[in-house]
């Protein structure tokens, strides 16, 4: 075949054995690459009981088959674990350069057992592969990191690492590659430091050969080309990234505020896209071979915030700035520098600050506990939780188990706003009911990263869904989610692979991503079988999630008993038990949400 190596890279932490495996074409093609095969190969292969801080966990870094080829954006890789922030299962998506680097050693996959009992990284050239000390990096920054191990291999080379975050456990931690970029949820920067597991540094020439080399150059050319024309008209994605969003939530009502207290805030306006890019953005950024460029450069250049890096995108702003009722930008910027030197995952960390803050205001946590007062909109504070968090320092070491223990450990449960123990992302789904069925639902624990249906009930893209009402939401949710698998596993940007398929036809997108990975792999997909195997990666998941004793799909307190107080979704709850049941019956799922045994021999899964 082609598209894929079908070589996967084995390397067990405790022995520095290291071993090279063929893949199984049939697997190969009935589990996509990346996401797909990733977890086949973990469910396969481990306990879903075991501790995900453990020996005994398996992490795995997965490219696709669009990786590392001519597709625009074809430049993603996922990292598959067990959460030890949800004890469930984490799936966590990254580009920048390192996935394509990655894909150039000549394996499609690197899966990582065990735990090396002094810090180590692996370095990967092709045939060489090497496990190698990482004392003298230990300790270190992920910028610093990043710097050392590129001089010390090559500057050809790109690296994935940990910073202090996931060397001290912290359940928010995240692997940066690329110094900027992240795979961030579920803790899967945790993981890597639970195995002493500092970087991954990769580099290679050997990208994958192509099924039909002319028709997939022919066809990335005219998507780029295409996307490119909409992005020169003067998209918000082109200009702003992703902080023009705040407007728009904040609009609809749903811009998380004061930890979900409220779904608007007062001071949008002096945190969102106009404000960064009038006082602190240099330039746009893109990843390898991206027509959006949705990257943004920014810099404070003086003051007790200075400091220079990319973002904040959305998810930031929502968490770490409204989420935690901060106004004050540069500080903001200081916040998202932090978590990327750091290692932490944004929307964690500063969704769990916010819980902390609700619980200083309302006087569940004391000062004397904190250590100094924590309100909603010091910024001052929030900084000094994040650096408190990575370090696992005095009160930081309860923010560090994320919101849902905190919010446990202090008797008042009600304040977190989670599933699966995952904090929620800037979507308020008290006002975007398809947003609070994805979350309850999500194999992951909240994530708009999951199947992102607010594209079509906040965005309108490519049609507009009125975000107030149940109806069709269930049929809507399912198609999100068995998309995003496929395009998980298939190595394409969302961003990308959305604007590619605008169409009210739902089967756009699959038919579009069906021809790209045809050109590239050979596989001769239909559109039908390319949605079939990404509902076989989502079912698969799932038993994963169930066996792992995560079998509840339910919402936090807030959501479905505290109606939303201002905005235009205000007076609404989430009306989960209205869309559950249909939920369940078009994912062919009993009442439980447990797949059928009927269900599981339709997609070729074990029973």
């Amino acid at each position: 075949m082609y598209g894929w190596h079908l070589k996967i890279l084995r390397v067990n932490l405790t022995t520095k054995k290291v071993t090279q495996e063929d893949v199984d074409p049939k697997i190969a093609r009935d589990y996509l690459g990346g996401r797909g095969w990733a977890i086949h190969y973990l469910y396969k292969e481990m306990d879903p009981m075991a501790d995900p801080l453990s020996p005994e966990n398996i992490l795995i870094f997965a490219t696709g088959p669009l990786t590392a080829t001519p597709a625009p954006t074809g430049n993603r890789y996922m990292v598959v674990t067990k959460s030890p922030l949800t004890g469930a299962l984490a799936h966590s998506n990254s580009g920048g350069e390192f996935p394509t680097w990655m894909k150039r050693t000549g394996f499609d996959m690197f899966i990582f057992e065990g735990k090396s009992p002094e810090p180590v990284y692996l370095f990967v050239n092709e045939d060489q592969v090497e496990v190698r000390s990482a004392a003298h990096v230990w300790g270190k920054d992920t910028h610093e990191t990043t710097d050392i191990l590129k001089a010390e291999t090559s500057q050809d080379a790109r690296v994935a690492c940990i910073g202090q975050a996931g060397e001290n456990l912290a359940l928010m931690a995240a692997i940066m590659n690329d110094k900027h970029r992240a795979a961030a949820r579920s803790g899967v920067g945790a993981v890597m430091g639970s195995k002493n597991l500092k970087a991954v540094v990769a580099m290679g020439k050997k990208n994958p050969k192509l099924y039909d080399s002319a028709k997939m150059v022919s066809l990335s050319v005219n998507t780029s080309k295409n996307v490119g024309v909409d992005v020169k008209k003067g998209s918000n994605m082109r200009i702003y990234g992703t902080s023009y969003v705040p407007q728009v939530t904040n609009t609809l009502g749903i811009l998380p505020t004061r930890n979900f207290l409220q779904g608007t805030f007062e001071h949008v306006n002096n945190i969102d896209g106009d404000a960064l890019k009038n006082q602190y953005l240099i330039r746009h950024t893109p990843c390898y071979r991206c027509p959006l460029s949705c990257g943004r450069l920014t810099e404070v250049p003086d003051g007790k915030y200075k400091g220079k890096g990319e973002g904040p995108e959305y998810e930031t702003i929502s968490s770490l700035g409204t989420g935690c009722g901060v106004s004050d930008l540069a500080a903001l910027l200081k916040a998202n520098y932090l978590c990327n030197e750091y290692g932490m995952d944004t929307i964690t960390t500063g969704m769990t600050i916010a819980a902390a803050m609700e619980m200083y205001e309302k006087g569940y946590i004391s000062e004397e506990i904190i250590g100094m007062p924590l309100k909603f909109g010091d910024h001052d504070a929030m900084i000094e939780m994040i650096r408190k968090m990575a370090y696992r320092e005095g009160f930081g070491n309860d923010l560090a188990q994320g919101s849902y223990r905190l919010a446990e450990k202090y008797g008042h449960p009600e304040i977190a706003v989670t599933t699966r123990k995952q904090e929620f992302p800037g979507y308020d789904p008290r006002g975007s009911q398809g947003m609070g069925l994805l979350y309850a639902t999500s194999n992951k624990g909240a994530s708009h990263m999951e199947g992102d249906v607010a594209y079509e009930e906040v965005f309108g893209v490519p049609v507009k869904e009125n975000p107030l009402t149940t109806e069709g939401k269930p049929e809507l949710v399912k198609h999100f989610e068995d998309s995003f698998a496929l395009m998980d596993s298939s190595g394409l940007c969302v961003f990308v692979a959305i604007r590619y398929a605008f169409s009210k036809d739902r089967m756009i997108l699959p038919e579009r991503l069906a021809e790209m990975m045809n050109f590239s792999t050979g596989a001769n997909y239909t559109p039908e079988e390319a949605l079939k195997a990404a509902e076989r990666v989502y079912n698969l998941e799932r038993m994963f999630l169930l066996k792992a004793g995560s079998t509840e799909d339910t919402l936090p307190y807030r959501m479905l008993h505290e109606p939303l107080p201002d905005g235009p979704a205000k007076g609404k709850v989430v009306e989960l038990d209205k869309m559950l049941p249909e939920f369940y019956k078009l994912r062919g799922w009993d009442e439980k949400g447990v797949p059928t045994k009927e269900k599981l021999m339709e997609l070729g899964l074990p029973l």
